[in-house]
């Protein structure tokens, strides 16, 4: 059975939304060690607070104490991005 215009439509939207999100997904997985660095030296102001929000949703990041703090699936994710080196 042939799908309508509407339910195309739809697909679509759906299509472009998941591709988005996947999008920003690997945008953060990249700019997630800069993040660490930030909060390391304690300039956590400079990370957007969208960022954060979406670090924090991912499971990357969490608040502790009034704190944001790496968490074991961030350091994976930072570990997954580090350069491999030929021996």
């Amino acid at each position: 059975m042939a799908s309508t215009p509407q339910q195309r439509q739809q697909q679509t939207k759906a299509a472009q939304k998941a591709a988005d999100a996947a999008e920003r997904r690997e945008r953060l997985r990249r700019a997630l060690p800069a993040t660490v660095e930030l909060l390391q030296s304690r300039q956590a102001d400079r990370i957007d607070d969208a960022d954060i929000d979406a670090y924090v949703s991912l499971n990357w990041l969490e608040w502790h104490g009034g704190g944001l703090r790496l968490t074991i699936t961030g350091r994976n994710v930072c570990a997954q991005s580090l350069p491999t080196v030929a021996a």
